[in-house]
């Protein structure tokens, strides 16, 4: 299995040496960092096992100045070797390394004593003792101590056969499938153009390969990968990896950023973080302090706001927000630290729960609820259980809400692999928990948001009914209106259809309406309607313009129409077109001296017409286009001809 270890400890304690020892690797390659003999950049080295596997080593600087650096490698790490000079024992650095490496999330190491030579045994036997009293509480409690002189050799095939054994027994890390790489160095290389270096925290990359910079979103190719400076076809999480990109300059990546695939990751300027302050904290984090962030190999300035409260006292845990001054792209129970200022060191962290978090505002009334929902998966990221899948695809769902997700969004909510992700919605989709709303992208909603807003667009169609009761139905568009604002219309569409399936609307085309509900007409209403089908009826074949109607019956135009649409839907008036109705009698007429016509003609002109009928122009050509429409005729040239002679 692929694994990184790598390196913490106090300034001059003799990782870089110890690095060396094993590998023969030296990672100090600045001029300044061989000139000062302190380390100051990350460095990178590789030890081969005595299986062929080739294990990925980082190595971190020690100065207080440089603990920044230190973070972006250790970022990456999934074991760490705690080095400590025998000679001095536990130092400043050494504590709060340790304090990065536990907020970061690492919980597999041990102890190298270095310059064991310079101490004599009962010394050496003092410094362990004290050693494992500070590291009581730790991660590494009960870790192996192993000391070894990197000067004269002594311990080194001791502590290269554990880190073998390590490599062996080691549990592979439950990662995300998203292909990673935070940027820690970029340069360029004559014949090459820009290279990027990381160690890829998850997923997996092959060369050739189109790709993006995140956060910016900066579109780039992969021609070429290295592993261990040798190239590559493909690189896996947990390998130190260089890679080749086309299309963009050295000035146009920086450290921190992310090299992954398009449509994998998605920026956002808040983060949701369980955030825990270390017990020795120097200070207490009040609310809307800014500190240095880091995340990955990122640095940044942040503002932690909190919930709940108004300070983090040292030991103290709490959900927080996290707000960027440019979105940043994460991924559910990512790590991160929280650095102040004065003194520069780190004060707290933890891991992040919502890389895209819901508004959480008073205003929107469900302020609690989501709360307790984050808290919810604020448990789940501490037990990381495949047990747990189902809970957490159907906690973060109904976090949220009327929101619909994609699968690509669901994989950074959740930080699951494509194959437990699958297997979790394939069991929420089965008990009807979650619905399935768009099946091209994958995407979902909860069952209770969906419930939710089949509720809402039964009220709006309940409102519509009683505003506009002359109406038989209504369409999709209004009946969405208001409650569907901002919505994908894929999701309110299957919240509709979903309606329609469960007979709770009843559907005419696009037209919708509750059941049981028609057009209810009141009584002045229905004197109206019996007044004008009277005038209807007695005109026969040349009824009157409905504006005339309307001066016969004393109404308004909009009260007419809504009564000429009932009378049309019951069938006792015939639209011909806007403002000429025929009674039913009258059209059926119509109809019957048509077909007569047609019994002994093949043919139908509008002068035939005029013989069948006697009526005038303005009447004729709105039958005649009105029989065309019903298809009872169809046009050809300036003739009609009866449908049923054509079949």
């Amino acid at each position: 299995m692929p694994f990184i270890l790598g390196t913490a400890g106090h300034i001059d304690h003799g990782k870089t040496a110890l690095v060396k020892a094993l590998t023969g690797i030296n990672c100090d390659r600045l001029e300044e960092e061989k000139k000062r003999g302190i380390t100051i950049e990350l460095g990178f080295a590789w030890m081969d096992l005595a299986d062929g596997q080739r294990l990925g080593i980082v190595d971190v600087p020690g100065h207080e100045r440089f603990v920044k650096n230190m973070v972006a490698g250790a970022a990456g790490m999934d074991l760490v070797m705690l080095v400590i000079a025998a000679d001095e024992g536990v130092m400043p650095q050494t504590r709060e390394h340790l304090d990065i490496c536990s907020l970061l999330g690492i919980r597999d190491g041990f102890v190298v004593l270095t310059k064991c030579d310079l101490v004599d045994k009962d010394w050496l036997g003092l410094v362990k003792e004290d050693v494992s009293s500070f590291l009581e509480g730790s991660f590494l409690e009960g870790a192996p101590i192993l000391a070894v002189s990197s000067h004269t050799g002594e311990g080194l095939d001791a502590l290269r056969a554990y880190i073998s054994a390590r490599a062996h027994e080691l549990r592979a890390k439950v990662r995300s499938d998203i292909f990673r790489l935070p940027v820690d160095r970029v340069f360029s290389l004559k014949g090459f153009g820009t290279i990027v270096t990381g160690t890829i925290i998850s997923g997996r990359v092959q060369k050739d390969r189109d790709a993006v910079i995140m956060p910016r979103g900066l579109a780039t190719h992969i021609r070429t990968l290295q592993r261990h400076e040798t190239p590559t076809e493909e690189a896996h999480a947990g390998e130190r990896c260089a890679a080749n990109l086309q299309g963009l300059d050295v000035a146009d990546i920086h450290r921190g950023d992310v090299l992954c695939l398009p449509d994998t990751l998605f920026p956002s300027r808040r983060w949701i973080v369980h955030l825990h302050c270390l017990a020795d904290a120097p200070m207490v984090i009040r609310n809307r302090t800014e500190l240095h962030f880091h995340h990955g190999t990122l640095e940044t300035q942040a503002r932690v706001l909190f919930f709940d409260r108004q300070q983090l006292r040292p030991g103290e845990t709490c959900l927080a927000e996290i707000r960027f001054t440019e979105a940043l792209p994460g991924v559910f129970n990512d790590h991160c630290v929280l650095r102040s200022s004065s003194p520069l060191r780190a004060v707290a962290g933890g891991a992040l729960i919502s890389p895209l978090p819901p508004v959480l505002s008073s205003r929107e009334g469900n302020r609690e609820e989501r709360l307790a929902l984050l808290a919810t998966l604020a448990d789940l990221a501490r037990t990381a259980s495949e047990a747990d899948d189902v809970s957490l695809c159907d906690t973060v769902l109904a976090l949220r809400s009327t929101e619909l997700t994609s699968f690509a969004v669901l994989k950074v909510l959740t930080g699951l692999g494509t194959k437990r992700l699958e297997k979790a919605l394939q069991a929420l989709t089965s008990s009807h928990r979650a619905i399935c709303c768009d099946r091209e992208n994958r995407a979902y909603v909860g069952s209770a948001a969906f419930t939710r807003l089949g509720e809402l667009a039964l009220a709006r169609a309940h409102e519509l009914h009683e505003k506009s009761p002359l109406q038989e139905g209504f369409a999709r568009s209004a009946i969405a209106a208001g409650w569907a604002k901002d919505l994908a219309p894929r999701l309110v569409a299957r919240v509709l259809d979903s309606l329609v399936a469960g007979k709770r609307l009843v559907a005419a085309g696009d037209i919708l309406k509750l059941p049981g509900r028609g057009v209810e007409l009141d009584d002045r209403q229905t004197q109206l309607g019996a007044s004008m089908m009277r005038i209807y009826a007695k005109a026969g074949l040349t009824p009157p313009n409905l504006r005339d109607v309307l001066d016969m019956v004393r109404a308004s135009e909009k009260e007419a129409l809504a009564i000429c649409r009932v009378l049309t839907a019951k069938g006792d008036l015939v639209k011909i077109r806007e403002g000429l109705y025929y009674s039913q009698e009258a059209f059926a007429q119509v109809l019957a001296r048509v077909s007569t016509w047609f019994e002994s003609h093949d043919d139908l002109t509008v002068a035939d017409m005029k013989t069948i009928l006697g009526l005038s122009r303005k009447y004729l050509i709105a039958l005649l286009e009105y029989l065309d429409q019903e298809k009872i005729t169809v046009r050809i040239g300036d003739k009609r001809q009866f449908r049923s002679h054509q079949a």
